[in-house]
């Protein structure tokens, strides 16, 4: 296994930031967020680089390509949420 990363995306909202290094650990794949903590405090100063090991590098940006693609409104993931509850009752 590599040490070195390879930068899949770059961020300058970090709640943006989070939410792809979120769907990436939800695909099993580890990632590492280079400047992530200055981005956090100084946004419009600095980028957060979401970074994996190249190996992973496809699949990390199939999945983050995925996720411009079809974003998902807290509106339409909470009614499939009620959904499958009432299915489930």
């Amino acid at each position: 296994m590599s040490d070195e990363f390879v930068t899949v995306g770059t961020f300058q909202d970090p709640i943006d930031a989070n939410m792809a290094q979120t769907a990436l650990e939800s695909a099993g794949i580890e990632s590492f967020m280079q400047g992530g903590n200055a981005n956090s405090m100084i946004p419009v100063a600095f980028t957060a680089r979401l970074q994996v090991r190249p190996e992973d590098e496809t699949v990390a940006r199939s999945i983050l390509e995925g996720a411009d693609d079809s974003p998902e409104s807290l509106a339409a993931v909470t009614a499939a949420e009620l959904a499958d509850e009432d299915e489930k009752r």
